[in-house]
């Protein structure tokens, strides 16, 4: 019998790693748009964080998100991710 591996990725304030299903995904698309990704299967550039406010707190306040993405991230998307993380 085979076992499946489960895709695994990091966090990019704790920088756990864990297993993609636990991370929420914020991705950018070709034309510069960044939104949060709940399916995990848009196109584009993705970046993880895990489900925890601390994290998102470490994120804003390191400007983690626009280094990554190369580009300002809009108070909206700091709150969609807020919004899903207290929802969890």
């Amino acid at each position: 019998m085979i076992v499946k591996k489960k895709p695994a990725r990091t966090c990019m304030a704790c920088n756990e790693q864990k297993e993609k299903q636990e991370l929420i995904r914020i991705v950018r698309s070709k034309d510069g748009v960044i939104e949060v990704d709940l399916s995990g299967k848009k196109s584009g550039r993705g970046a993880y964080i895990c489900k925890k406010e601390e994290c998102l707190e470490k994120i804003m306040k390191s400007k983690r998100l626009e280094r990554i993405f190369e580009q300002e991230i809009s108070s909206e998307i700091y709150e969609s991710l807020r919004g899903v993380i207290i929802d969890k």
